[in-house]
Order: C-alpha cells, then structure tokens, then sequence
C-alpha cells in the first residue's frame, strides 16, 4: 500500500526533530520506492543497496531542509535517491565518458494531488509555528528555511547564544508536541 504524500512530509518533519520512530516508519514506508530508483540507475543490486543505506544516513541528516512548500516529501526522498545514484554511477565511469545511461529520470514535479497535500503539510506547520512566540517562531524559521546560525540569529534578536540555543530546542520541541496532535 502506497502512503499518503502528506503522511511522508509529516515523517520528514518528525525525522528533523530527531524522533526515531517517525524516522522508521518512513524508512518502512518508502525504501521499495527508493531502492527501485537505485537499481534503476545503477543497475546493480549491490551498489543499489549501498546507494540506498547513504540515501537514509542523508535523510536523518538533512531532514530539516527539507520544505513542504517546495515538493512533497516523496520527491524530495526520491531527488536524493537519484543524486546519489548519479553520483555512483559518476564514480564507475572513467572521467569523460558520457552518462548516456541515466538519460529518462522521473519528473521532479508534483502532480496537482501531491501539491495540495504538500501544501497542507506546510500549512499545519505553520499553524504550529503561530503557537510559538513571535521571536521564537522567527528563530527556528530562520534557523531551519533560511540556513541562519545560533550565532548569527542571537545577534539579530539581541540574546545571548544559549539563550538562541534554548530558543530552538524549545521550539522544536513545541513543533513535534503540536505535529503529534490528532
């Protein structure tokens, strides 16, 4: 049974906030999808398997760029997928030679379906970024969208560092109690 597009950007966001269970589930949810991508590529089961065990180390790191206004989760699961199937097929190949292999890759593009739910997703978390004090919205949205610094973002709202860290883990605490809310 193939989940839901929102169902996946909602186990990315849960992934960024470091929660393990979300981060299974997703992993459950979308490896079949995400290996089929690797073999097709690659072409190799072995090197599909590695491809796929970096894909997952990339997504428990990287899960808070990702962007519900942007694409779905699904997407952005599968752009990783093939950048890094690229990327080793770019490796066996002696420089040079042209890529001739990976010529049709999947439309990036959400369908309108995916879109919606996508857009959804980044409306719920925006209504949970509202429960949040102004300053403190604006830090974690500064910090995880727009790539600010604790530094640079305790400099902006005039606090001490700790005080920005604090800030954040706070928030993303706050955002995951609000994301769990039926």
């Amino acid at each position: 049974m193939a989940p839901a597009p929102d169902e996946i950007g909602e186990l990315i966001a849960h992934t960024a906030l470091g929660d393990r269970r979300a981060f299974s589930r997703l992993y459950d949810r979308t490896s079949a999808k995400l290996f089929g991508v690797c073999l097709r590529i690659l072409r190799e089961r072995m090197q599909a398997e590695d491809a796929l065990q970096e894909i997952y180390v990339k997504v428990w790191r990287n899960a808070a760029t990702f962007s519900t206004g942007r694409a779905s989760g699904m997407t952005w699961l599968i752009s990783i997928a093939r950048n890094q199937s690229i990327d080793m097929l770019r490796a066996r190949i002696p420089q040079g030679e042209a890529i001739d292999a990976v010529t049709e890759l999947a439309d990036e593009r959400p369908d309108p379906e995916r879109a919606a739910a996508s857009a959804q997703t980044g409306a719920r978390i925006d209504a949970c970024l509202d429960e949040l004090k102004p300053e403190r919205a604006d830090a974690v949205r500064s910090a995880y969208v727009e790539g600010y610094s604790y530094n640079e973002l305790a400099e902006r709202h005039s606090v001490p560092l700790n005080t920005m860290k604090t800030w954040i883990r706070r928030g993303l605490l706050s955002l995951r109690d609000c994301l769990e809310r039926p």
